[in-house]
């Protein structure tokens, strides 16, 4: 990033990153004169897109006046983003700083196809909006937290087990209309879907764990998967199916059916859908790993014993994913997070993993609740719209 080379989206990037905050550390940095560095700054500054802070102490270097302070100015726009779950799902507004400034929680059931629950995502992002004051053209981006493998690329997801009709459809493209119709958001406002595991850890690293450079996120809910973040970035391998542990083949789930059509299935054995089922089998109803959480937070005996023994499955499963990737930072989450389930994962996690690669895990427990894949969106939005490249087309675009 040197001469000429640092664009007005280069110099966002210092800002943003803490790297350069003064016009005198963005000279340093990229070698741009003064004017240049005040020409590209100014379009930044028209764009609502920085704004200065309190002054700082001289510049040793560059002698004069004390420098003021860059800061990227987090209120001059929103993010829209929600967290689908099998049934359940969660939309909400967020400040560019990862605020939750207005939330809705509903019933909405994934298995019923995105006909009907991305325009119902609409309907809810229209109250949010009306409910804090906020004008639609202030929406930049719409994030949303899938369960299913996701190519990142296309953002449609690929052969998800438990997300029937949804396979190769055009969430992006759906959900923008559905936005533009029922909160009057820009129509070709951009979208970004990922899985919800990944946003998730992708929230949590960034919220608790930002010195983790290598950061696993185990979701055990209905279904079961993983986020991995390495280098502050999502890991999701060549076509999004990075973390789908749910469906490793593990000796205890042999005769046991899994939703992708297998038998043998960790996510058959382990998942709340599992427990629930044999919940139901034993005379105490339960339908997903919702009712499997309210019957553990309730202190229901059996769904203690349950959650242990899924916990030791998962554990066993862990104790390769731990060797192989080395983390710093395990987390579980999801509505199976609790003491039983923990548990029984450190049990099988410490007796079948190498020393060497657990002598400096933690193994933790959600910070951020079941707000992470809303927050991890939310960030993901605003890092790939303020990115370099994307910054300089966006300004481009605003005639800035």
């Amino acid at each position: 990033m040197a001469g000429n080379q640092a664009s007005a989206g280069d110099l966002l990037h210092l800002v943003r990153s803490g790297r350069a905050t003064t016009r005198g550390a963005l000279q340093e940095v990229t070698g741009l004169s003064r004017a240049t560095v005040g020409q590209r700054l100014d379009r930044l500054f028209r764009a609502g897109w920085l704004r200065e802070g309190a002054a700082g102490p001289v510049n040793s270097r560059l002698g004069g006046r004390p420098s003021i302070h860059l800061e990227f100015d987090d209120a001059h726009a929103v993010v829209l983003a929600a967290d689908l779950d099998t049934r359940h799902a969660r939309a909400a507004v967020l400040s560019l700083s990862g605020e939750v400034v207005a939330e809705h929680t509903g019933t909405l059931t994934v298995e019923d196809g995105p006909e009907a629950v991305l325009p119902q995502l609409g309907i809810w992002f229209g109250e949010l909006l009306k409910a804090t004051g906020r004008a639609a053209d202030t929406v930049c981006g719409i994030g949303l937290a899938v369960p299913g493998p996701v190519d990142i690329e296309t953002g449609r997801v690929v052969q998800p087990p438990i997300m029937p009709g949804w396979d190769g459809y055009d969430i992006r493209g759906r959900l923008a209309r559905a936005a533009a119709e029922h909160a009057a958001t820009a129509p070709d406002v951009p979208v970004i879907v990922d899985n919800d595991a990944n946003l998730m850890a992708y929230g949590e690293q960034r919220a608790g764990h930002r010195d983790c450079r290598a950061f696993a996120l185990v979701k055990v809910s209905t279904g079961i998967g993983a986020g991995v973040v390495v280098d502050g970035s999502i890991y999701r391998g060549i076509d999004g199916g990075a973390g789908d542990i749910g469906h490793i083949r593990v000796p205890e789930g042999a005769d046991a059916l899994c939703r992708c059509g297998s038998y043998g299935c960790l996510a058959a054995v382990a998942s709340g859908r599992a427990l629930a089922r044999r919940l139901t089998e034993a005379g105490v109803p339960a339908a997903s790993g919702w009712d499997v959480r309210g019957l553990l937070a309730a202190g229901h005996p059996e769904a203690a014993r349950l959650a242990r023994d899924a916990g030791r499955s998962v554990g066993e499963v862990l104790a390769t994913v731990v060797t192989l990737l080395n983390p710093g930072v395990l987390m579980i989450a999801g509505d199976l997070a609790g003491t039983p389930f923990l548990t029984g994962v450190r049990e099988l996690l410490y007796q079948r993993a190498l020393p060497r690669s657990t002598a400096r895990l933690d193994v933790v427990t959600s910070r951020l609740g079941e707000r992470s894949a809303l927050i991890g969106a939310g960030a993901l939005v605003v890092e790939e719209l303020y990115a370099p490249a994307r910054a300089e087309r966006r300004l481009a675009a605003l005639g800035v």
